[in-house]
């Protein structure tokens, strides 16, 4: 049998990327882990989350910008 990390549904979290608001929607192992890629480059996690949305090409959404990037970093 395989083991599952501990799953939760989508939680909404609002985030103000350059004075405007947004809300994303990840799951709680995402955003644990933003937070710790956040704090291991000394930056806040909106810091962090602007700086992907900055970066992100078009027509990529901002929640898939956030998943690739935590995979990338895991």
């Amino acid at each position: 049998m395989i083991d599952l990390p501990p799953m939760t549904p989508p939680v909404k979290r609002s985030v103000s990327i350059d004075g405007h608001r947004t809300s994303v929607s990840l799951e709680e192992a995402f955003w644990k882990a933003l937070g710790a890629q956040a704090a291991a480059r000394g930056l806040t996690r909106a810091a962090l989350i602007g700086q992907i949305d900055h970066a992100r090409p078009p027509g990529i959404g901002l929640a898939t910008a956030l998943r690739l990037f935590v995979l990338a970093h895991a």
